[in-house]
Order: C-alpha cells, then structure tokens, then sequence
C-alpha cells in the first residue's frame, strides 16, 4: 500500500451524517472527499478515484443502487460499504449483487464502519500485488 493516507468518497444526502462520517474517517487518518448526491461523485471520478466508497443507498436523483451499478461498470476495483437506513428484505443481496463489498445498517456502528473499510481497502491491494 502506498505511503499515501487512502481516499474515502462519502455519499450521503443528509448533512449530519456526511459531517459525522467526515469527521471520523479524518479522524482515522483517512483523506475524505464527501458528496451530497449521486451526480456530485460521479462528476468527480473524472479527476480522482477513490480507494473506497462509503455509500447510503436511498437518496433523490442518482441513488446508492444507480452509484454501485456504475461503479461496477466502470471501476469495478473500488471497493463500496453500503450504509442504509432503509433495511427492507431485498436491499442487502440486491446491494451485494450490484457489488458492495460491505452493507451496514444505520446508526452505524463505527467500530464496524471503520473495519469493513480497512478490509476492503486491504483486500484491494493484496488482490492487485497478486496480478
């Protein structure tokens, strides 16, 4: 792994959530680069893409189902953490079929945020060393 802290994109379309969410991943060392809607992080995949993706699935617009469908598409090494406050019967396989790496329910418990992302950045890179 690089010297280098690892990006977090963080899509969440309530405030408070992405503000705790920031602050916890800066306070673990991680480089955050947060977004309100799906439109706003895809548009920033032009210039930057992330190491991992922490994802709330329901939102208006470009939802967390339409990010991990084209993330799957198109950078399909990105590993995703779904978060969803929204847990219905379906949500977890069908998030899991589009690829996430992760699911967690809302509150999150950070313990459990922290490492799901540790080790899907983790299995990123020893899966790249290996190719």
């Amino acid at each position: 792994m690089s010297s280098v802290a690892p990006l977090i994109a963080v899509l969440d379309d309530e405030p408070e959530m992405r503000k705790a969410l920031r602050r916890l991943l800066l306070t673990h060392g991680f480089r955050v680069d947060a977004h309100a809607t799906g439109e706003e992080l895809l548009g920033s995949l032009s210039s930057v893409v992330p190491d991992c993706v922490v994802l709330d699935l329901h939102m208006p617009g470009v939802n967390g189902f339409d990010v991990l469908a084209q993330f799957a598409s198109r950078w399909p090494r990105v590993p995703i953490v779904v978060i969803t406050g929204h847990d219905e019967s379906d949500t977890a396989e069908r998030a899991r079929r589009l690829g996430a790496a992760a699911y967690l329910r809302k509150p999150v418990d950070e313990t459990a945020l922290l490492g799901a992302i540790e080790t899907t950045i983790r299995a990123k890179y020893t899966t790249r060393a290996k190719n």
